[in-house]
């Protein structure tokens, strides 16, 4: 009876290391077929960004001392969206002079990616209309505005799900 339970302490030892060699496998098919997007927090590389971070901030910290920016936009929707912003002064007047630039994305994947220029302009409220999604869920503005020499970026979640959205 001691004979056998001695004997088998070598196929467990097997058996546990083939377990573990094959979820080392499983876990780099499974790593391969899952897509990576890069970061598009800043419309940059996150190495680009993670190397700019002081600047970046220092510039935001700029912006909002002189300009402050809402996102207005009343709910998304799949067709014909009017995505909104005002900017004003730091006393409440309206900015008619600012340049936005926004990408729209999805946070999963970048087949969908969207850019936005040249706003109509309406006291201090930049409208992009016409916009399309073309596919129900969240989705991301990265919005770049620049005001003379100031600028800072204002990144919004929105779902078309659902009426709220949040800066981050």
């Amino acid at each position: 009876m001691k004979e056998n339970k001695a004997n088998l302490w070598p196929y467990a030892i097997a058996i546990g290391i083939a377990l573990v060699f094959v979820a080392g496998i499983t876990t780099v098919v499974v790593a391969n077929k899952v897509p990576v997007e890069k970061s598009d927090e800043y419309m940059m590389s996150y190495q680009e960004a993670d190397a700019k971070a002081n600047d970046l901030i220092q510039a935001r910290i700029a912006f909002d001392k002189k300009y402050k920016i809402a996102y207005i936009t009343d709910g998304l929707s799949l067709d014909n969206t009017t995505l909104k912003y005002k900017v004003t002064d730091i006393d409440g007047n309206p900015v008619n002079d600012a340049n936005i630039f926004v990408a729209v994305t999805r946070p999963d994947i970048h087949q969908y990616d969207k850019n936005l220029e040249n706003p109509s302009v309406e006291n201090g409220v930049y409208s992009f209309s016409s916009v399309t999604l073309p596919k129900e869920g969240r989705w991301n503005f990265i919005a770049k505005i620049t005001v003379g020499d100031d600028s800072r970026f204002y990144n919004i979640k929105a779902d078309t799900r659902k009426k709220e959205a949040s800066e981050y």
